[in-house]
């Protein structure tokens, strides 16, 4: 996937260092062009939906390396999925006065107020991987992978997997906005590329692996056949890997991924999961300084980013 990895870093540098350039906003982004930041020191108050995720801590990982390389200090906090709390991390952001916010919004509806809060107090916001969904609050820039892009990937694999024809089933949760553009992506894949492939049931599991697990299990009752699943992350897939294993069904049900993290490539080498949509939380998290750097300048950077998705397979797997 090397050459995946270069081509989205140089595309996403040219993005960056590019001028403004007009286009629709359907993120809540504004491109309104900002006033130059005086020099010095800068500091960046993050709030990240889930910390324990493997993905946020890689995306956390690639802040921080491309905010040393600038000189930023960043303030990174976790909001533990609970909305409540992430509004009351912006509000301490905004008292503390730092340079600028950053958010993976756990609620994207929700989360509008918070940012007005910040625009109120004239410290630009930027939102990655999740974009804010509220008609409310402007948000400087939204960076985050081509989650149709991405979608489609993760259907090119389950109409391989299935052989183009069968009954599958999606792992959803829904009200999270790259979700909903992964969800998009897998469908308009399954309906070019397998037609003969059928979408029986669609469930919201909050994309939390004991839910899914459970959820799984309710759709291999109730389709029993079944021959695909589509975990909207890695715990959505990981989850239903559980639930096909204790049904028996291992080897039976194809079942594709999101993120391809740790746990999930070994999953895939040991044959238990088919594959998954190859996500880069280290570029969105570099891309995200990149483009608050650019902001500081005085400059406007693109009001999206979007990071290329690619793929894992077994045929990927170091040793299998």
């Amino acid at each position: 996937m090397t050459y995946l990895r270069a081509a989205g870093t140089l595309a996403l540098l040219a993005s960056i260092t590019a001028c403004a350039h007009g286009g629709s906003n359907s993120s809540g982004s504004s491109s309104a062009q900002p006033a130059a930041v005086a020099s010095g020191a800068k500091t960046i108050g993050v709030s990240i939906q889930n910390r324990e995720a493997q993905f946020y801590q890689d995306m956390e990982a690639g802040m921080r390396s491309e905010a040393t390389k600038h000189g930023y200090s960043l303030t990174v906090v976790d909001a533990n999925r609970d909305n409540a709390q992430q509004q009351s991390q912006v509000e301490d952001f905004v008292s503390k006065k730092v340079d600028a916010i950053v958010l993976t919004p756990y609620d994207s509806q929700a989360i509008g107020s918070a940012i007005v809060e910040a625009n109120n107090a004239n410290i630009p916001v930027f939102t990655a991987d999740i974009a804010n969904a509220s008609s409310q609050g402007k948000v400087v820039a939204h960076i985050a992978s081509d989650n149709v892009q991405g979608g489609y990937v993760a259907g090119t694999l389950i109409c391989k997997a299935v052989g183009g024809k069968g009954d599958v089933a999606i792992i959803d949760e829904p009200e999270v906005t790259s979700v909903q553009d992964r969800v998009k992506g897998f469908k308009q894949a399954v309906a070019k590329l397998c037609p003969g492939v059928k979408i029986v049931a669609d469930v919201d599991s909050g994309g939390a692996r004991t839910k899914a697990n459970s959820d799984a299990g309710d759709i291999l009752q109730a389709h029993k056949d079944v021959v695909g699943i589509f975990g909207i992350n890695d715990d959505s897939a990981l989850g239903a890997v559980a639930a096909v294993g204790a049904a028996g069904m291992t080897g039976k049900i194809a079942i594709v991924g999101y993120d391809a993290g740790p746990e999930a490539r070994a999953a895939i080498a040991k044959g238990t999961m088919y594959g998954d949509a190859l996500q880069h939380p280290k570029d969105i998290g570099a891309a995200t300084i990149d483009a608050i750097a650019t902001y500081f300048t005085g400059k406007a950077p693109p009001p999206v980013v979007h990071i290329p998705v690619g793929t894992f397979t077994r045929d990927d797997a170091p040793a299998h």
